[in-house]
């Protein structure tokens, strides 16, 4: 489950899992002090920075294997099919982009030369494949082979974002404690499970402070996207050709907001809503994961061997049952460090299955071994949750979560009490049974963060931009439909074009739709823009 192409698309998923793996309060002591984020939008403009970083030769070698921050594996990337090698390299630039004359850090690129010849060469394909915090030097490698048609026309290039992977990715806690960070309930019920949530995330909080320190504040998406435009300059594009998903898509419109004319081909899969607090994202994730639950469980009862029985209601009530059993009592598995499936783990498990079709024969002989009358076995759930917390095979893990929930503070300036959480609860309640209340104490993640964030949501209004290419899948749990139209609307109308994916799961264009895989392809290898609102079934 943690190997290959599974383990990586677990790579775009977008914020949920901030619902269980948040920073949040320290106690009223020793609070380091709050400073105020960048000015980033003051910022040198990218061809305004010293020659030292717009001039850089960046100095291409073959991959070495993974590292365990972006994803243990123990050989370098396998070749493309026609047999073109991935290169790796490193491009520096400034930490804090208001001050270009002072520290620097190293970001982690990847990449797979054209094999189309110089004469059908555009440029650099950049991808981001979401979290935010998945390792993109690691991910693109495992998804290469389906973007062999655009490769003849562009070098496919990813990259660790700040604060990533191998671009000094944040680690809040080791790996020990990890384990029982994401095993530890999320859900609390009396004061002192409040108490001992808030203590957890005491310690989480910390560590990334003691960890990351002045990085923290550096780790906005505002400067992830000025570091997407100076590896437009360095890669000696014109213009940026773009590919986002997921988180991937907040990206690449804060990317549009910030430079409208150097935007050439941009394309947003499993669009993120920029318009929304976290509080909403949180609420729409929940109808999302809701949504695409109760799309599994009518697959499922449909068949005679669904775990869960043949009835949709009873399925889902049965499915609620046996996730608060878990609450008091974890169920066994054959993992070899010993630990147990608990309430949380089997939450986040069921969570990872539910992002693509493909996953959902994972969760029916996960709850099939975990029902069982004799000998239940919560192995398959426990590494559906492992993929989503980026632990690996070895039980190391990657920086994926403590990433997240460091870009994501870093970028929002809402800050919710306790009391906060209270009052949403029977509203998140009621927009799911299963995924509505660890989604809504997840809204503490950032609440006590040592560094202010940046705004209540992204500035993303393209005003001038080409145009974007918006593809929205009805049935995704992460990043729900509606907010494929929002983001459109936020873009400009004369610059955003929506394309429907009649389907399931998170993110289209890798779901075997070919009309999704033509459309796409032909706007970014040809500049054809479909028309708005085509619908691919």
């Amino acid at each position: 489950m943690t190997r290959g192409r599974p383990f990586a698309r677990c790579l775009v998923s977008s914020t949920l899992l901030l619902a269980v793996a948040g920073c949040a309060a320290q106690g009223d002591g020793g609070r380091p002090e709050r400073l105020r984020p960048a000015a980033e939008e003051d910022a040198t403009d990218t061809r305004d920075l010293p020659a030292s970083f717009t001039d850089q030769d960046l100095d291409w070698k073959p991959c070495p294997p993974p590292r365990s921050s972006q994803g243990d594996d123990e050989t370098s990337p396998s070749p493309l099919p026609d047999g073109e090698r991935w290169e790796c390299a490193t491009m520096t630039a400034p930490r804090d982009y208001t001050d270009p004359g002072g520290e620097t850090l190293d970001l982690a690129l990847i990449r797979a030369r054209s094999t189309g010849g110089a004469d059908r060469r555009i440029g650099s394909l950049l991808f981001n494949f979401g979290g935010p915090g998945g390792s993109g030097v690691a991910t693109l490698p495992a998804f290469g082979q389906d973007y062999a048609d655009l490769n003849r026309a562009f070098d496919l290039v990813s990259f660790d974002p700040r604060g990533v992977g191998d671009s000094e990715g944040v680690r809040c806690l080791d790996d020990r404690q990890l384990d029982e960070f994401f095993a530890a309930d999320a859900v609390p019920e009396n004061a002192r499970e409040r108490r001992a949530l808030s203590d957890r995330l005491a310690e989480f909080d910390r560590g990334c402070q003691d960890r990351a320190g002045g990085l923290l504040p550096h780790l906005t998406t505002t400067a992830t996207a000025r570091d997407l435009d100076l590896m437009r300059e360095v890669l000696g594009d014109d213009k940026l050709y773009y590919f986002g998903i997921s988180y991937g898509t907040e990206l690449g419109a804060v990317y549009a907001h910030l430079f409208p004319h150097r935007v050439g081909r941009a394309l947003l899969d499993g669009v993120v809503d920029p318009t929304g607090t976290p509080k909403d994202g949180a609420l729409g994730q929940a109808r999302g994961f809701q949504l695409a639950l109760e799309n599994y469980l009518d697959q499922c009862t449909e068949s005679e061997h669904c775990p869960l029985g043949q009835d949709e209601d009873e399925a889902e009530e049965r499915l609620a049952r046996f996730l608060d059993r878990l609450r008091d009592h974890p169920l066994a598995t054959r993992d070899p460090d010993g630990r147990t499936l608990t309430r949380s783990l089997a939450w986040t498990g069921v969570a990872q299955s539910l992002y693509s079709q493909e996953f959902w024969p994972y969760l029916t002989q996960g709850l099939d071994d975990a029902l069982a009358e004799d000998h239940p076995d919560g192995t398959v759930l426990l590494a559906l949750a492992d993929s989503m917390n980026g632990r690996n095979p070895d039980g190391t893990y990657t920086t994926l979560q403590s990433s997240l929930t460091a870009i994501s503070c870093a970028d929002t300036s809402e800050r919710y009490s306790e009391q906060d959480v209270r009052r949403s609860l029977d509203e998140f309640t009621d927009a799911s049974e299963v995924f509505g209340p660890p989604m809504a104490w997840g809204l503490l993640s950032c609440t006590h963060w040592p560094f202010k964030g940046r705004y209540p949501h992204p500035e993303v209004d393209a005003e001038g931009s080409a145009p974007i290419l918006l593809i929205g899948t009805k049935g995704d749990p992460a990043t729900p439909f509606e907010g494929t139209e929002r983001m459109k609307e936020a873009l400009g109308e004369d610059v955003a074009v929506e394309l429907v994916h009649e389907g399931e799961g998170h993110g289209a264009y890798n779901s075997g739709n070919d009309c999704i895989r033509d459309t796409a392809n032909a706007y970014l290898l040809k500049g054809r823009v479909p028309e708005d609102g085509k619908t691919c079934d």
